[in-house]
């Protein structure tokens, strides 16, 4: 996380933030403090993260400015527990740059359902992370043909390009 990660996503966001690409947040939280909405997974896999605790909050170097959108899911599933899709749609928004934790959960799932949906995307294979190696290759293994996997180094580059142009 602390060597490959978190300064992967630091590069990544900030390149979309100069090309004037959306940047938008997912983060597990609870619509309540005793989690009774969460999903079922997470009720057998004892996640539960209240609504406004600390937990909830991301890793300082890759916080949200103020004016970006962060949506609070309640399941490993971000387009099956939110409005992410209709929030999308609104912004005209049509490929998407993922990355994050952990890859072969809400990571895989995001992928796989922005896919279904029509969405053309990006997994940066050097900006998700699980909790083995093993885990993270396996996970990347099964997701060519809902998604391009590239490494950040090749997304910065493709963006900056895009901003150039």
């Amino acid at each position: 996380m602390r060597t490959a990660v978190v300064p992967n996503g630091e590069r990544l966001i900030a390149a979309c933030r100069s090309a004037g690409v959306e940047v938008i947040y997912t983060v597990i939280e609870s619509l309540t403090l005793d989690g009774r909405d969460r999903s079922l997974d997470h009720r057998i896999s004892g996640i539960l993260v209240p609504r406004g605790s600390a937990d909830a909050h991301m890793v300082d170097a890759l916080c949200p400015k103020p004016n970006d959108i962060v949506v609070r899911k309640t399941a490993s599933g971000v387009f099956n527990a939110t409005n992410i899709e209709y929030v999308l749609r609104n912004l005209g928004i049509e490929y998407l740059l993922v990355m994050g934790v952990m890859t072969d959960q809400c990571v895989e799932s995001a992928v796989r359902d922005a896919c279904d949906r029509g969405f053309l995307v990006t997994l940066i294979e050097d900006a998700c992370a699980t909790t083995s190696a093993e885990r993270h290759a396996e996970s990347l293994r099964g997701l060519p043909g809902y998604c391009r996997i590239r490494r950040c180094a090749e997304v910065v580059a493709e963006v900056q390009r895009l901003a150039d142009a």
